[in-house]
């Protein structure tokens, strides 16, 4: 891939298309070196647009919800997760070629876990589809991260498969058993929200009885 100056976002649209369909030829031309602001910006936008579509989803009541205000506040705060997200996921991956007999840089590896943040909106997208979309997902991601493998690290296309195969194991694993619990927050606070909008309407006894049961019932699924 070109670097060019400045921002310009029909290359981080054109960018994003050529990971998801052609990630072999996008990651043989990618540039491994050339400072961290590019990818990073193509980092931010991808973690915006998951924040609109985090709003979105939000209003439309798909996936796991967060509240309108909590969905607009999405727009703020993905940008943010995306860029951490990138720089943790960054060096886990580092780390994994390195062990795998990469000889490339960090800003090397970085770049091709950047990149593959468009993966960041489609999970908003694919959160729709009960656990199978986070498993989707990972397989995506991982698919993605074999190619950069083969393409940037010069890693033997079988072993990149065998050796991130099993990552994304442990990470469908991981995703299913959060989604899980995120699933069982979410329909707590609903059963318990209808009894505190009746609150006024009962007696300080009945009021006492009804926080007690909802403080049960979140120590209960924090346990879960």
């Amino acid at each position: 891939m070109n670097e060019s100056s400045g921002f310009d976002i029909s290359t981080v649209i054109n960018d994003a298309k050529r990971v998801l369909l052609q990630p072999a030829s996008f990651y043989q031309a990618m540039a491994k070196a050339g400072g961290y602001t590019e990818p990073l910006i193509y980092v931010v936008v991808m973690g915006f647009v998951a924040g609109v579509l985090a709003t979105l989803t939000s209003i439309m009541g798909g996936g796991v919800r967060f509240g309108a205000g909590a969905g607009l506040f999405a727009v703020i705060l993905l940008p943010i997760v995306a860029v951490i997200s990138s720089f943790i996921s960054g060096t886990i991956m580092f780390v994994i070629w390195k062990l795998m007999g990469s000889g490339e840089s960090y800003e090397t590896a970085w770049r091709c876990v950047a990149y593959s943040m468009v993966m960041f909106p489609i999970m908003m997208v694919l959160q729709w589809i009960p656990y199978l979309g986070s498993i989707t997902g990972v397989v995506i991601i991982i698919w993605l991260m074999i190619n950069a493998s083969t393409e940037v690290h010069g890693i033997e296309r079988k072993k990149a498969q065998l050796v991130l195969g099993v990552l994304g194991v442990f990470m469908a694993l991981g995703n299913i058993s959060s989604e899980r619990a995120a699933r069982k927050w979410e329909a707590h606070m609903e059963r318990y929200g209808e009894q505190f909008k009746q609150l006024e309407n009962m007696s300080p006894e009945e009021a006492g009885e009804a926080v007690g049961e909802f403080l049960k019932g979140v120590e209960k699924a924090t346990k879960e």
